[in-house]
């Protein structure tokens, strides 16, 4: 996408953005992903994947940052950090760095004969491919159900198979279209990796912090002060789970881990006492960690959405972080609200209404300043 936004005259963090905007917050809410039955797998008791569904409408920051970004869209509203960006990308400075970071690659004069099918084949592949391949290394093939084989998968294993393929049967598929020589596909290769090296490194290095962070028992501290605080909240719980989500998944970076700390904890408090209130609070947990995760400069995903669109990773950052405490600060409420109701409509109602009426008075307020 990236051409495709430059000729439109879009800022790199802003694509960033867009990126990291329909990454987590759609796997969180997939049904059929790995995070669904990593999520599943960690409610012991009952149908997990009922749960997961069920849980949902609950997940407020996700659909509250997909709906956020469709109206900033819609509304060509841009605040704080990002107003520069794009400011400067209409003027023909996509990457506010004060130099021109486009890649030879991107550079060189565009081909006529691609097709959109050059685009949308490949990844078809590469999703049926990954898909493939964690089942097969969760036993799928061996008689195991697909969601278990998906739960028991190992990711890593899998997705380096799946898309191992795909890359195979994308360079066929190129030459058998002679939309690229066997040269150019074999020049693509180190071209990619060279891409990736500062995306491994920073990736390398926060999982060194997050290690860190491990060792020192930060999450288990977190995990201890909810639990014995849990008994007199009942109400404000969810939101107040949301909060120490979003710190504990800033904090080491990752939203698999927060949720797989706190979840366990909220089923076992909940689980017989009020089943509604204990639903509201997994999506509570995996809100929030998704929304420290999407904030987090040490996230993989943040990491990746830099990489991926030739952004500085923390411009990506800096420009990200007031769109998601928009988001953020939105969702808290709308988890009051769902507290209190234990209604996905009225709650939901009240988020999609309050996000509305906040970017309204966001733009109100940055039309002012701009006159």
């Amino acid at each position: 996408m990236r051409p495709v936004t430059d000729k439109h005259l879009i800022s790199r963090a802003k694509l960033a953005y867009l990126i990291d905007s329909t990454a987590a917050p759609i796997c969180i809410i997939a049904p059929i992903s790995s995070w669904a039955a990593a999520v599943s797998g960690f409610v012991k008791e009952g149908n997990g994947i009922s749960i997961f569904i069920q849980s949902i409408p609950f997940n407020f920051y996700a659909l509250l940052t997909l709906l956020m970004m469709v109206l900033i869209i819609i509304m060509k509203l841009d605040y704080g950090p990002m107003l520069l960006h794009e400011n400067n990308a209409r003027k023909g400075d996509p990457f506010t760095t004060g130099k021109n970071q486009r890649t030879a690659k991107e550079r060189q004069k565009e081909g006529k004969i691609g097709r959109v099918s050059d685009l949308v084949v490949p990844i078809v592949f590469l999703v049926i491919g990954c898909v493939i391949g964690m089942i097969y290394t969760g036993g799928f093939f061996e008689g195991k159900s697909f969601i278990a084989a998906f739960a028991a998968s190992n990711a890593s294993v899998g997705l380096v198979m799946g898309s191992s393929a795909a890359l195979l049967i994308t360079i066929a598929y190129y030459l058998a279209r002679q939309s690229l020589s066997f040269g150019d596909c074999m020049d693509c290769l180190p071209e990619g990796f060279k891409q990736m090296v500062p995306a491994m490194l920073i990736l390398t290095f926060a999982w060194t912090l997050k290690s860190m962070t491990d060792s020192l028992g930060a999450a288990t501290y977190v995990a201890s002060v909810v639990e014995h605080s849990a008994g007199g909240l009942m109400g404000f719980l969810p939101a107040i789970i949301f909060v120490v989500a979003v710190f504990l998944a800033f904090a080491s970076g990752t939203s698999w881990g927060t949720f797989g700390i706190l979840i366990p904890i909220v089923v076992s408090c909940f689980q017989e006492v009020d089943p509604q209130l204990m639903i509201i609070s997994i999506s509570a947990c995996m809100a929030g960690a998704v929304c420290g995760d999407h904030c987090s400069p040490i996230s993989d995903t943040t990491i990746m959405s830099s990489a991926g669109a030739q952004c500085e990773h923390l411009n990506h950052v800096t420009t990200q972080l007031p769109y998601a405490l928009t988001a953020a600060s939105v969702s808290f409420f709308t988890f009051l609200v769902a507290g209190f109701t234990k209604s996905a409509l009225i709650s939901l109602s009240f988020g999609i209404v309050a996000m509305f009426l906040l970017l309204l008075f966001i733009r109100h307020r940055t039309n002012s300043v701009s006159e």
